[in-house]
């Protein structure tokens, strides 16, 4: 089944040369727990949002103000667009989701589309997996080791396929994390891998682990509202 996913932008985008992150969770809330404090800590604006009839009729409120579950912040001087989301889409929307992406970075001219996820290992280091030669250099380039087998499970593993048959750039890194809960140990080193391969970028690593607990509080409320409002629906 394919979803349609609509991008609106608040303020005009220009990252031509640049990167996208991709921070859906959709194997774990690391990514976005990463995504959230670079967000935070490298002053990113909010220039777009991303929607669809099949997204759940909720808004976040935050400092105050209602935001969209779904949004594109930018940093002009990183070139650099994050895509960061409260929800946690389906894994039918998966597809859908990383397409949508893939064609906006298109559209932009980036350089290259990064993507992060946990996997249950012992490994403490930090690997990387790419979809071209390029975007391989990026990784030898940044001193980040290559997964050499395996595999690479939700949005991130769309992007990969889609980015090799297409000749995008993608890059996807692939830290450890035992933890079902929010791991800040493994949104840092996500953080670090995402310092090495776009100069610039910064988080507050001494906030991390409180940021991490009020981004997992945040995401349980969205799941819970999303829940109740189809039990009424549907109930």
């Amino acid at each position: 089944m394919t979803y349609e996913l609509k991008i609106k932008e608040i303020t005009p985008v220009n990252i031509e040369g640049g990167f996208m992150i991709n921070g859906f969770p959709s194997t774990g809330i690391s990514s976005a727990i990463a995504t959230e404090s670079i967000i935070n800590t490298s002053e990113f604006q909010m220039s777009a949002i991303i929607d669809s009839d099949s997204f759940p009729p909720i808004s976040v409120i935050k400092n105050g103000q209602p935001n969209y579950p779904t949004r594109i912040f930018t940093n002009k001087d990183l070139n650099t667009a994050i895509f960061s989301s409260y929800l946690t889409l389906d894994a039918s929307m998966h597809k859908s989701a990383a397409k949508m992406m893939l064609e906006w970075a298109k559209e932009k001219k980036c350089s290259a589309i990064i993507s992060c996820i946990t996997m249950n290992t012992d490994s403490k280091e930090i690997f990387g997996v790419a979809s071209t030669g390029t975007a391989r250099g990026k990784l030898i380039d940044a001193k980040i080791d290559m997964v050499e087998h395996g595999t690479i499970p939700g949005i991130s593993g769309v992007l990969l396929n889609e980015g090799m048959l297409n000749g995008q750039d993608v890059i996807v890194l692939v830290v450890s994390s035992n933890s079902r809960g929010p791991d800040f140990r493994a949104s840092s080193r996500l953080c670090d891998g995402l310092s090495k391969i776009i100069p610039g970028i910064s988080y507050n690593a001494d906030k991390l682990e409180i940021e991490a607990k009020q981004i997992e509080e945040q995401m349980k409320q969205v799941e819970h509202d999303r829940k109740d409002l189809a039990d009424n629906i549907y109930g």
